[in-house]
């Protein structure tokens, strides 16, 4: 064979075999989620990392979203990561507190952490390796993947004067804070985000907590009640996450593993500064354009949440070791910073009087 004929053959061979390099590099991820398809907020948080991931990685890695019911239900995320049926969900962590009881704390809290106080605990106060070590047993490597922030208290089809009109609803809650509801004498249910509205209009519930003004009214549920209740006690946080396989996360070279981290950290700023603009314009059309009647929760309501709080958080301490590492931490840490919440955020915003 002549020079030329083996240069010509050796560039040929190099030209038919680049897309079989270029498609071995290039991993496709299913990613299943808790929410409606493209949620504002969640939903959208979903989207925006796989995007993320997607474009940092140069399409090395390819991520299909899935909506709650596609492929699992709203609350079969964590299994179907864990087991691998998916390498990817976005999802909250309160939904597995049957599972694991501290999950909870790595979504939001009753009178809580809020969420810059919150984002601090993770990456700068030890809530991270805590999370690592609470989620390991179940095959996922979890990372904060968006955050709805401060939450409402929720929606009702009456008014309330004291604590004792609580009682005997039948009230969309999860997370400890349905477990405060349910001491308090309501009956908390743990209806799925697609759900809400129907369950709502039938009658099913009587009251509903979901997230924020942003996210709320994309569910339509001021079409069925009218009265908003805050303050969000019962969320003071709203803290999505983003759980990868541990196998699939244990393959990946080091540079995929950053930009997966980059990604959802990326997310975690991103979306909390998206949702203070849609919650300040969602509560504004809600209560000019939509007549919905902004009202703050009764006083002996909000004690006797509180009182009920310690304790559930206690009984959660004392159900295993690392439930207790867990509230631990927590507990100590917003202690150390609820002084200089109170002398910055809280004096700021009061000083300035709106």
């Amino acid at each position: 064979m002549t020079t030329r004929r083996k240069f010509v053959a050796a560039t040929l061979a190099g030209a038919l075999a680049a897309p079989s390099i270029a498609r071995a590099e290039t991993v496709k991820w299913r990613m299943v989620t808790s929410w409606p398809k493209r949620l504002p907020g969640p939903g959208m948080s979903a989207e925006r990392i796989a995007d993320r991931i997607r474009a940092l990685s140069g399409g090395r890695i390819d991520i299909a979203v899935h909506a709650a019911g596609e492929i699992v239900p709203a609350f079969g995320v964590l299994d179907a990561v864990g087991n691998g049926v998916a390498d990817i969900g976005h999802t909250a962590a309160f939904y597995w507190q049957g599972k694991m009881p501290a999950a909870a704390f790595f979504t939001t809290v009753p009178f809580g952490l809020t969420p810059g106080e919150h984002v601090a605990w993770i990456d700068a106060g030890g809530g991270q390796a805590l999370w690592d070590e609470l989620y390991a047993p179940f095959g996922v490597k979890p990372f904060m993947g968006g955050n709805t922030g401060v939450c409402m208290g929720g929606w009702f089809r009456r008014e309330f004067k004291s604590l004792a009109d609580l009682r005997g609803l039948k009230l969309r809650s999860l997370g400890l804070g349905g477990e405060v509801y349910r001491r308090l004498g309501a009956t908390p249910q743990t209806t799925p985000p697609s759900e809400i509205l129907t369950s709502l209009q039938s009658g099913v519930l009587d009251g509903v907590e979901f997230v924020g003004p942003g996210t709320d009214i994309a569910l339509g549920l001021y079409r069925v009640a009218s009265f908003y209740y805050y303050p969000g006690f019962n969320k003071p946080n709203g803290t999505g996450e983003c759980i990868v396989a541990k196998k699939t996360w244990d393959a990946l070279a080091g540079d995929l593993k950053a930009i997966v981290a980059h990604a959802c950290a990326a997310e975690a700023n991103f979306a909390l500064a998206e949702m203070e603009r849609l919650n300040a314009e969602a509560l504004a059309a809600l209560t000019t354009q939509h007549n919905v009647k902004l009202a703050a929760f009764p006083e002996d309501l909000i004690a006797g949440a509180r009182k009920q709080a310690v304790d559930v958080l206690a009984e959660v301490a004392g159900r295993d070791a690392v439930s207790g590492k867990v509230h631990a931490s927590y507990t100590a840490f917003r202690e150390r910073t609820a002084p200089w919440s109170r002398v910055s955020i809280e004096s700021v915003l009061t000083s300035r009087g709106a």
